[in-house]
């Protein structure tokens, strides 16, 4: 199964500039996918990173792996406009050679575990079929809505007096 851009959006909450996959090229459910980013200059953190030897972030490489994943695991919850994928842990990161413009990034993650709420993935980016970056992953679904806060409580009849003025009890 492939994904395009459109199919990528309606699974993944992320926007511009932070949606860092652009095409699924490869798809077994619950099991493994294959992504690709197209790396261009366009790119807003190459402003920054570094001026004049632009590299892409090795934070948004993991990003990128991550959000990956985040499609496999989301494929799989029926309520899924309701949910998010985050992230709980990344281990092993190594970054092997730098990503920069007008590279293409594969980004291959495989399922190690995943169960209802939780998930973890090993995840590896290749530039021109030369190994960029690798880490194993671990996400959690959460619920997309916060929870209300409790309520403050009600405040003790001694503390509104004092908050008051002297003849009604009440703020002025």
């Amino acid at each position: 199964m492939t994904l395009d851009i459109q199919e990528i959006l309606d699974l993944l909450p992320h926007r511009y500039p932070f949606l860092l996959i652009d095409r699924v090229v490869e798809f077994e459910r619950a099991k493994r996918l294959v992504a690709i980013k197209n790396v261009t200059f366009n790119e807003p953190f190459f402003q920054g990173h570094f001026p004049g030897y632009p590299i892409m972030p090795g934070v948004l490489v993991i990003e990128a792996m991550a959000q990956a994943g985040a499609i496999i695991m989301l494929t799989e919850i029926p309520d899924r406009e309701k949910k998010l994928a985050v992230f709980t842990g990344i281990e092993r990161a190594k970054f092997r050679r730098p990503v920069t413009p007008g590279d293409q990034l594969r980004i291959e993650v495989e399922v190690l575990s995943m169960k209802t709420r939780v998930g973890r993935i090993e995840g590896k980016a290749y530039v021109d079929g030369k190994l960029a970056c690798q880490a194993t992953l671990t996400c959690q679904i959460v619920p997309k809505v916060r929870e209300a806060a409790p309520a403050a409580a009600e405040p003790q009849p001694a503390a509104a007096e004092a908050a008051g003025s002297p003849e009604t009890g009440s703020p002025e």
